[in-house]
C-alpha cells in the first residue's frame, strides 16, 4: 500500500532535524519537510491559501480559530517553538523605566499586537507583575525595517478597542526605541539596537536569565510559541495520520536531545553546554521540551486565559478542545 504524501512546513529546528533529513520514517507517510526560516511567512501562507498539508503555526491564531469554531485547521500537540519572554521586552534608558509597572501609560513597539509573544508577554505583566497596561499605546511594526510585519490573512480579532497604531515613519522599531520615540519593545526577537548601542537600549530585566528561572518554578510555564496544525479537511479523511505524526515528533525530538547530550565531541559551538545542561536537568526534570496535552496543561490554560483576558476570545477554550486525540500507547 502506497503512503500517504504530505507536505510540512516548518522552521529549522534541532528536535525537528531527524524528521527534516529522513532519519525517522513516520508510518504509513511520505512526509516532505519544507524548511522555511520565517515563521510569519509559513502562518500567513498556511491560514491565507491553505498552501501546505501541515505546518507550524501560531498558538495565538490557532486559539483564535478554533474559538470561532469556524477553524480550516486542527492541531496535535507539538510545539516547536517555545520560549520564555522575560529577555524580550527592551527599554529606552532614557524613558524612566526600572521597573514592570513603570510601563504603564509608556508607548510600546510591537511586531504586530496580535502575535503569540506579545500576548505572553502582555499577560505575564498583567499577572504577575501587576502592570496596568490600559493605557498604553501600541507601534505596530516590523522590528528592523521601517513598514509592517508580515500581512497575517486571519489574525485574532480584537472584541474590545484598544490604542494600536502603525509605525508609518522611515524608521524600524528598533531605531525608534534607540531614537526614544517609543519607549520599550517587545515581541518575538531582540532588536540589533540593543546590542549595537547599549548605552540607549537595554532590557527590563537585568538578568532576564534568573528571572524565567524564578518564574517557571513558580509558576510551571514554559511559554509555547506554536503548534503543528493539519488541514481539517486531509485530517477527517485520514485521522489515523495524528497518531503517525505525534510519535514520529516525539521520535525525532528524542534523536535531538540524545545528540545534544552526546559527550565526546561538542556538536554544538557553546563550550559550556554539559553545565547547562545540568542546569536544565535540575530545572525541567526529565523532559526539557514537552509535548502532549497534559504535559502543558498549565501552561496552555494560561494563554488561554491571557487570550480572554486581552479580549481575543469571549471565553476560555478548555485546552483539550485545541488538539486532535492520538490513541495507542506513546512511548
Amino acid at each position: 500500500m502506497s503512503k500517504l504524501k504530505l507536505t510540512f512546513a516548518c522552521g529549522p529546528y534541532d528536535r525537528m532535524e531527524a524528521l527534516q533529513y529522513g532519519r525517522i520514517p513516520v508510518e504509513g507517510i511520505d512526509l516532505n519537510y519544507l524548511e522555511i526560516q520565517a515563521p510569519r511567512e509559513i502562518f500567513d501562507r498556511m491560514v491565507g491559501s491553505h498552501a501546505f498539508d501541515l505546518s507550524e503555526l501560531s498558538l495565538a491564531e490557532h486559539v483564535g480559530m478554533t474559538a470561532k469554531g469556524n477553524s480550516p485547521f486542527v492541531a496535535i500537540p507539538v510545539f516547536p517553538s517555545k520560549a520564555f519572554r522575560h529577555g524580550f521586552i527592551c527599554i529606552n534608558t532614557n524613558s524612566g523605566i526600572k521597573e514592570p509597572k513603570d510601563l504603564a501609560g509608556k508607548r510600546i513597539g510591537v511586531p504586530l499586537y496580535t502575535i503569540t509573544a506579545a500576548i505572553w508577554i502582555r499577560g505575564d505583566l498583567q499577572n504577575v507583575y501587576g502592570v496596568d497596561l490600559s493605557n498604553v499605546q501600541w507601534v505596530q511594526g516590523a522590528v528592523e525595517k521601517a513598514g509592517t510585519h508580515g500581512k497575517p490573512p486571519a489574525p485574532p480579532k480584537l472584541l474590545k478597542p484598544v490604542d494600536i497604531v502603525q509605525n508609518t515613519s522611515d524608521k524600524s522599531l528598533s531605531d525608534m526605541l534607540r531614537d526614544g520615540e517609543i519607549d520599550a519593545l517587545i515581541g518575538s526577537r531582540l532588536p540589533d539596537s540593543v546590542r549595537t548601542d547599549p548605552d540607549k537600549v537595554t532590557r527590563l530585566f537585568p538578568d532576564a536569565r534568573e528571572e524565567e528561572k524564578r518564574y517557571y518554578r513558580k509558576h510551571g510555564i514554559h511559554p509555547i510559541m506554536h503548534t503543528v496544525a493539519i488541514r481539517r479537511d486531509i485530517y477527517e479523511q485520514n485521522k489515523w495520520i495524528a497518531t503517525s505524526l505525534y510519535k514520529a515528533f516525539l521520535d525525532s525530538k528524542k534523536w535531538a536531545i540524545d545528540k545534544m547530550y552526546f559527550s565526546a565531541a561538542q556538536r554544538y559551538m557553546l563550550p559550556w553546554l554539559y553545565d547547562d545542561l545540568r542546569e536544565v536537568d535540575e530545572i525541567f526534570g526529565d523532559d526539557l521540551w514537552a509535548y502532549g496535552v497534559n504535559e502543558n496543561r498549565t501552561t496552555l490554560e494560561a494563554f488561554v486565559k491571557y487570550m480572554q483576558q486581552q479580549h481575543f476570545i469571549e471565553k476560555e477554550v478548555p485546552v483539550d478542545d485545541l488538539f486532535v486525540p492520538i490513541h495507542g500507547r506513546i512511548d
